[in-house]
């Protein structure tokens, strides 16, 4: 545990005072970070995980850590087939205590309903989002009573991620982001040191994976912004 992580008292709300909990983030390296959120026993944590390209890097370093912490994975019903194949894998290689939520309405049944509203410009994706992820997500929280996330996220993937803190407090649940600092070369230092796998999609040019429909690889597109959601929005919606 770092000498920099002093439990802090929760004020009468029973909120951590979060402006602390960021300045003592700052001083510690995201194991440290780990350690010392875990250090809060009374909240329920867990980890989302897209399973995306890099998501091997944060699954490992968080579940070493926190051994069995529940890993929830959204299936939004229109993940890539390579995407499925490594959520298996890495939940085999690396014991995952995976938790899987999704929509109650079938992708087909969906789309009968809705069309395809990834193609009705940045409404249509914002209501996708809320409805195949964000509500999903919430039910998650609620079932297994989240109190604090960890989330894989970092500052040098997009300028509205570049202004975010180690630890928010939304929805009376806290968000951490452990290496919310972390760049390109120490993900795959980390990927290489621990023989982690990369998402099968990456070597095909794909840079970021979500949806079949709304992913291009780097050979599609003219500028790394169309790689998600046609350059219309960076954000899936869970992390807005």
């Amino acid at each position: 545990m770092s000498h920099n992580c002093i439990k802090l008292r929760p004020n009468n709300s029973g909120v951590l005072p979060v402006n602390a909990l960021n300045q003592q983030f700052a001083q510690m390296n995201a194991i440290e970070r780990i350690e010392c959120m875990a250090a809060y026993e009374a909240f329920p944590m867990a980890m989302t995980s897209s399973f995306g390209v890099h998501s091997a890097v944060t699954l490992h370093l968080i579940n070493q850590v926190i051994p069995h912490i529940p890993v929830i994975m959204i299936d939004t019903g229109y993940l890539f087939k390579e995407t499925y194949q490594y959520i298996e894998l890495l939940t085999d290689k690396l014991k995952l205590n995976l938790k899987v939520y999704q929509s109650n309405i079938s992708a087909a049944r969906f789309e009968s309903i809705h069309g395809q509203l990834w193609l009705k410009g940045l409404k249509g994706i914002e209501q996708y989002n809320q409805m195949r992820k964000v509500v999903p997500l919430e039910s998650a929280f609620n079932d297994l009573s989240i109190n604090a996330w960890f989330s894989g996220i970092r500052r040098g993937q997009s300028t509205t991620r570049a202004v975010l803190d180690w630890v928010s407090y939304k929805n009376n649940r806290y968000k951490v982001h452990p290496i919310l600092d972390w760049t390109d070369r120490d993900l795959f230092m980390y990927l290489k040191q621990h023989d982690l796998p990369q998402h099968p999609l990456w070597e095909k040019g794909y840079l970021s994976v979500g949806d079949t429909h709304t992913t291009k690889s780097i050979h599609e597109v003219n500028s790394p912004e169309e790689l998600r959601f046609f350059g219309l929005k960076r954000e899936c919606g869970i992390h807005e």
